[in-house]
């Protein structure tokens, strides 16, 4: 029997084939070969067509037949992971109604904040584990509030993968994963919150039926299943936001075990047995893939807006002759600290962690006849490390203390140079993985449709590529203190600036 996993990203679509019993995977293939473009009709908004998602899921699913590693008809179960806090609406024939407000849209935040103070920091933080924020709530009270013509019209709301899930099947369902990444559920009453649905003006009816995670969430349809050449009644049996289904890749399932990410932004990632939340609102808390009322399973999640994309950056800046791995051998000749170059990655917008604040990119201590590519690429990732060692002891503050953190080989735990100041930085061993966000989903579907007795019976036999242990500890903690007091400095120039704003400084 084979798994089919679907990863919808904001670029593009990954899906990947795995073999059920030896986990082993048969074939991936992504679509567009391009990046996909976001659609922004004002500055601050981003929008993408959920029919755009669903043509390219099914060219991703098409290219992957074509390798010819497989028979389409061996698959058995299909599995999701997408993007989140997207909100997709539809009418009841199923229609779109507009195109997707993806997560990093910022028309929203003004409702948020005034939700925030409306329904009380306490009760927010205490029974939503979140601030209201920008998140999948408050973008349909924009719609409500903007256009209301269309929302007059809506049948149902929908998170990006329980979009796809609905044209592969037909049906319309959500779980309490997806609510919870929405801002729609009350971890206190264990329902949907009336509350925010109240006080955002939202209709109770436009939530979909709540189906558990690993569960059937309806079966492929025969007109999908000829189109695509596979067996008609193949269940959807996974549905997960592409950060938790991260961690479920990584096996991270029970409380203390964490994983990491360093794509465009960077990701921390640990698991919770207890409704955790930060009163500083610098990291976010949702039900994680595993989480019942009885044992609850919070995922605590910490974004670094400003990671892989700094690096990119830098290669761009150096010219498109130098590959990732070329720039990576260029900063391993260079010794830690980079001859005392040092960079602030945070030129990627407002950082939560830094409490929503512009502060920008830095680069300090630059020297014209010292400092070379090497040494650029060094710093910058050296940076990066920097910036996931201080988002984990914000999590450390609030009792994560993770011995491992487990990570993909892939991106920047792909650098020799980067992986191993990760770990130097943070203290903290990292487990280095074969697996993406679509073989996940693939083992998710595993899972879902019983052919794996539980989550953790999907990782059965599987061993990590590599563990990365410290052993430059203490010359990286001085270059951490270091690095923070810049950072610091820049913080309270901020503060002192006053006038310009938090919103509009960028120094």
């Amino acid at each position: 029997m084979l798994l089919l996993g679907i990863d919808l990203g904001t670029s593009a679509v990954k899906v990947s084939v795995l073999d059920a019993e030896s986990r082993r995977c048969v074939a991936s293939a992504h679509y567009p070969e391009t990046e996909v473009e976001l659609i922004a009709p004002r500055p601050g908004w981003a929008e993408q067509s959920p029919e755009g998602w669903w043509e390219h899921v099914q060219q991703a699913v098409l290219k992957c037949h074509a390798t010819g590693s497989y028979h389409p008809e061996d698959i058995g179960a299909i599995g999701i992971s997408y993007q989140m806090h997207g909100l997709v609406l539809v009418d009841k024939d199923q229609n779109v109604l507009r195109n997707a407000i993806i997560w990093c849209d910022g028309r929203a935040v003004a409702i948020g904040e005034r939700a925030f103070a409306g329904l009380g920091e306490h009760f927010c933080l205490s029974h939503l584990l979140n601030s209201p924020g920008n998140f999948t709530a408050t973008k349909l009270a924009w719609v409500r509030e903007h256009e209301p013509e269309r929302y007059d019209r809506i049948d149902k709301l929908l998170l990006p993968g329980d979009f796809i899930a609905m044209k592969l099947t037909g049906v319309v369902g959500t779980t309490v994963s997806a609510l919870s990444e929405g801002i729609f559920w009350d971890f206190r009453e264990h329902s949907l919150s009336h509350d925010v649905m109240q006080y955002l003006g939202l209709d109770d009816r436009f939530i979909p039926t709540l189906q558990p995670l690993f569960s059937e969430h309806g079966r492929v349809s025969e007109p999908v299943a000829a189109r695509l050449g596979l067996k008609a009644g193949i269940p959807v049996a996974y549905k997960a936001g592409d950060q938790l289904n991260n961690a479920f890749s990584l096996n991270v399932l029970e409380p203390g075990e964490v994983a990491a990410t360093a794509g465009t932004s960077g990701v921390i990632y640990g698991v919770s047995d207890a409704l955790q939340y930060d009163p500083g609102s610098r990291i976010n808390s949702f039900a994680h893939v595993n989480h019942t009322q009885e044992s609850p399973r919070i995922g605590v999640l910490l974004c670094i807006n400003g990671a892989g994309i700094f690096n990119r950056w830098v290669r761009n800046l150096a010219g498109a002759q130098h590959s990732y791995e070329s720039l990576n051998q260029a900063a391993a000749a260079v010794a830690p600290g980079a001859d005392g170059l040092r960079m602030l990655p945070f030129g990627n917008g407002a950082e939560r962690m830094l409490g929503n604040r512009i502060v920008g990119a830095h680069c300090h201590r630059l020297d014209f006849n010292m400092h070379g590519t090497g040494h650029l690429v060094r710093a910058a990732q050296e940076g990066i490390a920097f910036a996931f060692r201080y988002g984990l002891d914000i999590m450390r503050a609030g009792g994560m203390r993770p011995s491992v953190i487990r990570a993909g080989r892939a991106n920047l735990f792909r650098s020799p140079v980067f992986a191993q100041a990760f770990v130097d930085a943070t203290g903290v061993p990292v487990e280095l993985h074969d697996t993406d966000g679509a073989a996940g989903a693939a083992l998710g579907a595993g899972v879902g449709c019983g052919l794996y007795a539980g989550p953790a019976a999907a990782f059965s036999g599987r061993a990590p590529l590599a563990l990365i242990e410290p052993k430059a500890g203490a010359i990286y903690e001085a270059l951490y203190q270091e690095w923070k007091t810049l950072l610091a400095l820049q913080l309270q120039n901020i503060h002192m600036a006053g006038a310009s704003g938090p919103d509009t400084l960028n120094t």
